[in-house]
């Protein structure tokens, strides 16, 4: 199982690989899970510490040190593992979608790798089961969908849920 995914450039899992296994170790988990998928520059990790407050400290920590992460380009925290099909992140998504409050907007993101499942007809099946509005500017709830080949991690968020550290640093530039 899997609970964070992480980017990095191509040919950095490793050093990625142990620059999480610091961090997630100084905030209290010792006994990290990291798989280096086959897919390049992807990483999946799993913590005992809750994905969201890992994502928020790390983005502390960007703004405290902007040098101490150095490889890790996105992190994102994933609520749900299912196995890649319409059906099953469908069933799943219509379970979590009580996380989106009656007047929230949302917005369906997917991310693919290593998958040729339809995009199109994912997000037809989910919007179908929401009454709430979308809005693909600016969402109160970002629904996620990350396939991973056969596997698929599924988040409903707010878009500040999730760390990149380009727009990180680049907002304290600003």
């Amino acid at each position: 199982m899997m609970n964070l995914i992480v980017t990095c450039s191509r040919h950095l899992e490793e050093d990625t690989e142990d620059e999480l296994i610091d961090i997630l170790d100084e905030l209290g988990d010792s006994d990290v899970k990291i798989t280096v998928s086959s897919m390049s520059g992807i990483i999946t990790v799993e913590t005992k510490l809750n994905p969201i407050e890992v994502v928020r400290k790390m983005k502390e920590r960007v703004l405290d040190e902007p040098w101490s992460i150095r490889y890790c380009l996105r992190i994102i925290p994933i609520q749900r593992v299912v196995e890649t099909s319409i059906k099953e992140i469908e069933k799943t998504i219509s379970n979590m979608s009580n996380q989106i409050e009656e007047n929230e907007s949302y917005r369906i993101l997917i991310e693919k790798r290593n998958s040729d499942i339809s995009s199109k007809e994912i997000i037809t099946k989910i919007a179908n089961g929401i009454k709430n509005k979308v809005s693909l500017d600016f969402p109160d709830k970002v629904i996620l969908i990350e396939v991973l080949g056969i596997v698929t991690g599924i988040s409903i968020l707010k878009k500040s849920d999730i760390l990149s550290l380009e727009k990180t640093k680049r907002s304290m530039s600003d």
